[in-house]
């Protein structure tokens, strides 16, 4: 992808992964581990367990990943990544902006980009989980046309939050109706009829 810049000096660009896992790394930590008391259950896998999940990766292949980071002057401010799940799935895994950077459109720009760029590849759907309190988070998620799809209740990280975002129109109005948020019009009656199983 070209680099995006936001003015003032920012600007969000593609990563190669050893890179990206090299500039995160120490945010990471600082942002996620002490304030959410996140359980990392690999930390405790036994070296068995650990081998037996190296073998298992190696058969999934080699999925698409994108890491976005968001400079300022060379510094990374903030990142956006995920990773294929399957031929229509992308599962944006984690996303941050760095507390001075914060209240300034940095982080919905990267859902943009990361948006932009995945659907243009054609996935169909992309998901994100969320710590159910995050509202930083979930509010520009929302904002940005991905719509809550479920909770969880995670041994790693509480409860979260499911959010979905559709590539299609009409999967996008499928949800708005599955949800509530609008009626059954004329295309969605139809559709459902279509599909609906004969009764009797």
């Amino acid at each position: 992808m070209k680099t995006l810049k936001l003015g003032g000096g920012v600007e969000i660009r593609s990563v190669f992964t050893d890179l990206f896992e090299t500039l995160t790394e120490h945010h990471a930590k600082t942002l996620f581990d002490d304030a959410q008391y996140f359980f990392r259950p690999r930390e405790y896998y036994s070296n068995e367990e650990t081998k037996k999940l190296g073998i298992l990766k190696q058969n999934l292949g080699q999925p698409l990943r994108l890491n976005l980071g968001a400079f300022h002057q060379d510094d990374l401010i903030g990142w956006s990544w995920g990773i294929q799940e399957s031929a229509e799935v992308f599962y944006m895994v984690n996303s941050a902006v760095l507390p001075a950077y914060r209240r300034k459109g940095i982080y919905s720009e990267l859902i943009s980009t990361m948006v932009k760029e995945v659907s243009g590849q054609g996935f169909q759907l992309i998901y994100s989980k969320h710590v159910a309190t995050n509202n930083a988070v979930l509010i520009p998620k929302l904002k940005a046309g991905f719509t809550i799809s479920a909770f969880e209740l995670s041994d790693q990280y509480g409860v979260l939050v499911h959010l979905r975002w559709y590539a299609n129109p009409l999967r996008r109005k499928m949800m708005d109706f599955r949800a509530g948020g609008i009626g059954a019009d004329g295309e969605i009656k139809e559709i459902l009829n279509r599909h609906s199983l004969p009764r009797g």
